[in-house]
């Protein structure tokens, strides 16, 4: 066995006969244990509210789109359609056209998104399973709305009478004063609301969904033009594979984005609250790692005379050194294995239980990443090397000959 590893072990087990050292120690490895443990906590804490998060965005997102590289619209032809179609990897496309409209019903009025779907939108998607009330049967001048839009403007359901009306400025050159007055600088299209969707609170007030027909007729667009092609694929080929030979079909007139690209923001404010949160924990772990230098110096001094006997049995500085050196590490790195042992039990059991709850109904998201181990433990054994390695360092020939 090596030699300071054999040494490092014993002096890890035994006592010390003075108690204040005895007391340094044991506070030292449970304050690893559970700044180890908090450390895992947060990050699983984070991480299942980050996949929470985007399972609100994910329902309308689909694996990937194809939005305009320049303007707002662009053409598909029945030849791109027909090569589409004949992709091995995808299971399905639906094609939208979208645009900002204002909504007026009576004396209530909000701007928001009127979404253009054909028939493939709901199986290319997960829209319908944020049906609130009501139903999706999307026919001629129906639509469904947000519940943020419906609490709004107070619309009711089935309402033929007065149906919701939306509005938007006419495609046309120059401005709506040099326009006709004859005719309204603006196109209406009124609208019978038939469901109502709920995901979250600025979902819920942007979108008006309605037959793509009908929105490509309201903005005077033809039966070519759309804003977006939502791409669902069946598994067969890679992503990246998949989305190459969609490139090569549409060309250069579009972007095909994934579902990260589609939320670039979202995803960089998720990750950089998730990065602030453990630079934090981490700045926490290495003023906590300050008593493992205190700890092993306390040993230093308290086996000084064992370490000279070691001395004058041969042993030479630097086996002296990495004794304590491998102390420090043993101690720091079965510290965070039992942190993280004991904050996978916290986890698991919030995933098995939901004792913390959000509302009534609802438990606090919570995810097991296999990654979050592996960053705690090397988190944990980084700053073990180095504190250990800075208070080993106390040992020279100084200390031993006095």
């Amino acid at each position: 066995m090596n030699f300071p590893f054999y040494i490092a072990k014993r002096y890890l087990r035994s006592k010390s006969s003075q108690n204040a050292v005895n007391i340094i120690n044991f506070i030292t490895f449970l304050v690893i244990v559970i700044g180890s443990a908090a450390l895992f906590v947060v990050l699983s804490a984070f991480a299942g509210l980050k996949t929470f998060s985007l399972s609100f965005t994910n329902t309308f997102d689909p694996d990937l789109k194809a939005l305009p590289a320049y303007g707002k619209h662009f053409s598909i032809t029945p030849e791109e359609e027909n090569k589409l179609q004949q992709v091995q990897g995808l299971a399905n496309y639906s094609k939208e056209l979208e645009e900002r409209v204002y909504l007026t019903f009576r004396d209530k009025s909000h701007f928001a998104y009127i979404k253009g779907i054909d028939g493939n939108y709901r199986s290319v998607t997960g829209v319908d399973s944020t049906l609130y009330f009501g139903n999706w049967g999307i026919t001629e001048y129906n639509g469904v709305v947000g519940i943020g839009i419906y609490n709004l403007l107070n619309v009711p359901l089935d309402n033929y009478q007065t149906p919701l009306t939306a509005l938007v400025p006419k495609p046309g050159k120059g401005s709506i004063s040099q326009q006709s007055f004859s005719s309204k600088p603006y196109n209406e299209l009124p609208l019978v609301v038939s469901g109502v969707y709920a995901v979250e609170e600025n979902l819920d007030k942007k979108y008006v969904f309605a037959q793509l027909p009908l929105v490509q007729t309201f903005l005077e667009k033809d039966s070519t033009q759309i804003s977006g092609i939502n791409f669902k694929l069946n598994g067969q080929l890679p992503l990246e594979d998949v989305r190459n030979e969609l490139k090569t079909i549409l060309g250069n007139k579009v972007l095909v984005l994934n579902r990260q690209e589609q939320n670039s923001t979202l995803y960089r404010m998720l990750n950089t609250e998730n990065l602030a949160t453990y630079l934090i924990f981490t700045l926490v772990l290495i003023i906590a790692l300050f008593n493992v230098v205190g700890a092993i110096i306390m040993m230093i001094l308290d086996k000084q005379q064992n370490s000279k006997t070691l001395f004058s049995l041969g042993a030479t500085i630097k086996e002296l050194r990495s004794i304590y050196f491998t102390q420090g590490l043993l101690v720091t790195t079965l510290g965070g294995l039992i942190g993280v042992l004991i904050g996978s039990l916290l986890i698991g059991s919030q995933l098995a239980f939901g004792w913390l709850k959000i509302t009534p109904s609802l438990a606090y998201p919570v995810e097991y990443n296999l990654m979050n181990v592996v960053v705690v433990l090397g988190t944990i054994v980084v700053l073990g090397f180095v504190s250990s390695q800075i208070a080993s360092s106390r040992i020279s020939r100084r200390l031993i000959a006095s």
